[in-house]
């Protein structure tokens, strides 16, 4: 098995550029609040939106419930749908049509 270089940096660049999109397709009950896209925390019995935000221009994110949090669209994909980095890395890569090695 062959390892691959996955370039984290190019890959959050792009998905910067997709995140309104993406938001819109990962956390559907959502809605925009000015910068921030609020929304329930699909991780855990959330009943309302308010507590788990998303910065819409550097996609830094939290939990303000539970404290999870990170600043990238890689790790909040992979928090998201509880998957390591590199394999959240990978997802995206193909979800935003980036070659190979991305």
């Amino acid at each position: 098995m062959t390892q691959h270089h996955i370039d984290f940096e190019h890959i959050n660049r792009a998905a910067l550029v997709a995140l309104p999109a993406l938001l819109g397709r990962w956390l559907p009950d959502g809605k925009r609040e000015g910068h921030e896209w609020v929304a329930r925390n699909p991780r855990r019995g959330d009943r309302e939106p308010g507590s788990f935000k998303v910065n819409m221009n550097t996609c830094r994110w939290s939990d303000f419930a539970t404290g999870d949090r990170g600043g990238d669209p890689v790790s909040l994909a992979a928090y998201l749908f509880n998957i390591r980095q590199g394999e959240a890395a990978a997802r995206l890569a193909t979800m935003l049509g980036l070659g190979g090695d991305a």
